[in-house]
Order: C-alpha cells, then structure tokens, then sequence
C-alpha cells in the first residue's frame, strides 16, 4: 500500500471540531476531500500529521493553534472608517467581509463593532487561538 508523502494526490474524509465539541466542518457526510499533499489545500500542521498514513487509516489528531490557525492576534483588529463601507451595504457583528490586500490578496475579516464614523474589522482566522480536533480517515492514496 502506498503511503501518503509529498505530492501524494489523497482522498479522504474528516471532520473538524473544537474544544466545546462543536464540528465545525466535515465531509463524513457528503462527497471526500481530494488534494495533494503541498498543494496548499491544508495547513501545514494537518499535512505533517497525514505523512505515512495508508488507505483505510482513521485517526485523530489533536493540534495546538500553533499548528493550525495560529493564536488571536489584537494586531489583527482594525478600526476602519465606515466611509470605507458601502452605504447601502448592511454591516453587523458577525459578517464576514471579504478585503482586498494592497499586494492584491483576498482575505476575510469579521465586523466586530459598527458606529455611525467606524467599522471594527476582525483580520484573524475565525478558528485562531482554539484547539482542534481532526478525524481522518484515508479512502485513497496514489502518486
């Protein structure tokens, strides 16, 4: 059997849960996730735990923010002038914006405040600074 190294193309299923037990994602459910390992599809935590894994191996793994998403980072939340905004554009707490970087990037941020001269925008991961818990479970592995 072939065991996943890099540039493994891999098929799989998993589910991603927090702390409290709340999944936050999963594919047991519905179609398995495909990618090659390097592709940059998953963290480069998640990948280091799926080296030598083998078709019809499940496992668990429990990862340290460190190894996933990072920490919460107050260097990442932004006061931003509401003239930056769309009028017509609906901004509450929770809303998750996508923001163009000056490099051209697309990143998320999460509105945290709204006043009537600012947005508190919210630039790190949602999932930044929890503890993770992955389960695997290979359905395939090839060159």
């Amino acid at each position: 059997m072939i065991e996943i190294q890099a540039g493994s193309k891999v098929t799989m299923h998993f589910s991603l849960t927090l702390e409290d037990g709340t999944v936050a994602e999963s594919s047991f459910d519905g179609e398995p996730f495909e990618f090659t390992m390097g592709d940059g599809s998953l963290n480069e935590g998640l990948e280091l735990g799926l080296y030598g894994m083998k078709a019809g191996d499940e496992e668990t793994l429990t990862m340290a923010p460190d190894q996933t998403f990072g920490f919460h980072d107050p260097e990442n939340i932004h006061e931003m002038p509401r003239s930056d905004f769309d009028t017509d554009m609906e901004l509450q707490e929770g809303l998750i914006i996508g923001f163009t970087t000056p490099a051209g990037d697309e990143v998320p941020g999460m509105i945290k405040g709204v006043s009537d001269k600012s947005v508190t925008v919210d630039f790190n991961h949602p999932l930044a600074g929890h503890e993770l818990l992955y389960r695997i479970k290979i359905l395939e592995v090839s060159e």
